[in-house]
C-alpha cells in the first residue's frame, strides 16, 4: 500500500465500513437441529442454505448480506448451511420441517413451525423483517 493510499480512503474502503455483518451462525452438525427448534420458541430463527458450487446460489447470498441492515438489538438467529459439506443435514432440515430441499433456500421458523420458506430469487430480507 503507498502513501497516497494511506492518506485517502477508498470509496470502497468507506462503503465497506457502513455495511453490516450478517451474524451467520454456521449450521454442520444434526444435533444442532433440535436446539434451532428450541431456540425457535424465544426468537425467530432463519436457515440459509447455500450451495457453494452454485452461481444463482452465490449472487442470492450476495445480495442478502449486501441488503442486510438488521439492527443488532433485533431478535433473530441466523444460521448457515453449507450444502456441499452438510448434504445429510440439508435433508435432516426438508424432512424435520416438511418444507422440500432446494438451493438456495431460505426457511424460517417460529415457535418450532415454518412460518416463512423461499428459494432462489425469492429470498428477500423484506421476508424476515416481516417475521421477526
Amino acid at each position: 500500500m503507498g502513501l497516497f493510499d494511506k492518506v485517502f480512503k477508498s470509496e470502497r474502503d468507506i462503503v465497506k465500513k457502513e455495511i453490516e455483518e450478517v451474524p451467520w451462525h454456521a449450521l454442520t452438525e444434526s444435533n444442532q437441529l433440535e436446539e434451532i427448534e428450541k431456540e425457535s420458541e424465544k426468537q425467530p430463527i432463519v436457515i440459509f442454505k447455500h450451495s457453494t458450487s452454485c452461481g444463482i446460489s452465490k449472487m442470492v447470498l450476495k445480495k442478502f448480506e449486501r441488503e442486510y441492515d438488521l439492527p443488532k438489538d433485533k431478535e433473530v438467529r441466523l444460521y448457515f448451511l453449507d450444502l456441499l459439506a452438510n448434504r445429510g443435514i440439508s435433508n435432516e432440515v426438508a424432512s424435520r420441517f416438511g418444507v422440500r430441499h432446494e438451493s438456495p433456500q431460505m426457511i424460517i421458523l417460529k415457535d418450532r413451525k415454518v412460518v416463512h420458506h423461499a428459494s432462489h430469487q425469492s429470498i428477500e430480507l423484506e421476508n424476515v423483517k416481516e417475521h421477526i
